[in-house]
């Protein structure tokens, strides 16, 4: 599990003036003193699981607990639309990684925290069934989903290995049990079938059997298959998600294009990888941002293999795919953080999130007053899902007492002359 539990900021429940603000409502909240990306520094009243009011600094009271969000820079929670539950946090497995139903639930359910403390507060998780695992780790997998409710939304995809030929009866016949199971999308890796139009159909009929959302990881480094996918995802009306495509970026610009524009036309959202690839999808190369945009097709980013062998390293943290995004294909820091928030969120069907009444209170606070410097240095981070702080991460910079740090005025080490402590939170 993580180092530290989730904590409650510093809040006060003393009420407000008669008739401010709504009484007796025993999950409202209220976060004081915010900025929003416009530069308005406002309070959020929430209630009943979505934002009630939004007006200026010290123009809502409430009955309810107060967060002061002084400082820091309020925005629409992120969501990672590409994770892997299954196998997060298992490249310092001492031998072969383990499946058993207990150890991948322990897995998928310390990544889920993980990144909800980052700010995800829906995670959609690709696990692997077939092979000798069986169902076992989507059994796992839902059983996280359960344990996590309230805290994080958690949707899981099963993916197949084999669905076309002798084998891939089995396959078929393993997803339709993980669907009768709960999973709630269908998906798959079409490349690592020896058909994969047969593999792609087939999870298409699937879906629009049981009415269910699509999401294929594929290189995308054939245009013809995926002017096929294009032309049988029209009429699928749950949506369907691919990605992370990063053999777009190697195709002729023009082939690109044509296909961006059938993707577009199609309604396919297309989810890339900023970090790297992971494990069903070995290529490395990020798919042509850009280019897709220009389209018109819906890009979103996720973070894809989490400390896993694909990639031991990885964060599993939707401010570090904008990041990248801003930094290596030159987005606007909104552009950026819109497809680790806006753009995710609707590739996983769901709601809409603006700071203003009416809308889900599903938000994150992080430190600073202007977007591009969140994504530079966001270390402190409140999270807020269902309308309550289900996370908290503070960080605190210090430096060495030196001549230098007092002529800068810098937060130092150990404790000023008058007896309190100096220091800055990050």
């Amino acid at each position: 599990m993580p180092d530290s539990q989730p904590q409650q900021p510093h809040s006060s429940g003393a009420p407000g003036p008669s008739g401010s603000g709504p009484a007796d409502d025993p999950g409202a909240l209220l976060l004081c003193g915010a900025r929003l990306t416009d530069g308005r520094t406002v309070d959020v009243r929430l209630g009943g699981g979505r934002i009630e009011a939004v007006g200026t600094a010290g123009s809502l009271t409430t009955h309810a607990a107060r967060v002061d969000l002084d400082g820091y820079l309020l925005l629409p929670a992120a969501a990672e639309p590409h994770a892997h539950g299954d196998t997060a946090l298992s490249a310092d497995a001492v031998g072969p990684v383990s499946y058993d139903v207990p150890e991948v639930q322990r897995r998928a359910t310390e990544a889920a925290l993980l990144q909800l403390g980052h700010g995800a507060t829906a995670v959609r998780s690709h696990v692997r069934i077939g092979d000798v695992q069986g169902l076992g780790p989507m059994e796992a997998v839902l059983q996280a989903r359960r344990s996590l409710r309230g805290l994080v939304d958690m949707t899981a995809v099963a993916v197949p290995r084999l669905l076309t030929g002798v084998a891939g009866a089995d396959g078929l016949a393993m997803l339709r049990d993980a669907v009768k199971m709960g999973a709630s999308v269908v998906g798959g890796c079409p490349d690592l079938d020896p058909d994969p139009t047969g593999y792609t159909e087939a999870v298409l009929e699937l879906a629009a059997e049981h009415g269910c959302p699509v999401d294929l990881h594929t290189d995308g480094d054939d245009p013809a298959r995926l002017g096929r996918l294009a032309a049988m995802a029209g009429g699928l009306r749950a949506g369907v998600t691919i990605g992370p495509c990063g053999g777009l970026g190697r195709l002729p610009a023009d082939v690109a294009s044509r296909t961006a524009e059938q993707l577009a036309a199609a309604g396919v959202t297309v989810v890339c990888l900023p970090q790297g690839g992971c494990g069903s999808v070995e290529r490395r190369r990020a798919a042509p941002i850009r280019l897709l945009r220009a389209a018109g097709v819906r890009v979103a980013a996720g973070s894809g293999a989490m400390r896993d062998v694909s990639n031991p390293v990885g964060r599993g943290d939707p401010l570090e795919a904008a990041y990248l995004l801003a930094t290596g294909f030159r987005l606007r820091p909104e552009d950026a953080y819109g497809a680790v928030s806006g753009a995710a969120r609707a590739a996983m069907g769901l709601p809409e999130v603006r700071v203003e009444a009416g809308f889900p209170a599903e938000l994150l606070a992080v430190r600073g007053d202007r977007l591009a410097g969140a994504l530079s240095l966001a270390y402190s981070r409140i999270v807020v899902h269902g309308g309550r702080v289900v996370a908290r991460t503070s960080a605190v910079r210090e430096y060495c007492d030196s001549a230098v740090a007092v002529a800068l005025d810098l937060p130092r080490q150990g404790r000023s002359a008058g007896g309190g402590a100096r220091a800055s939170e990050g």
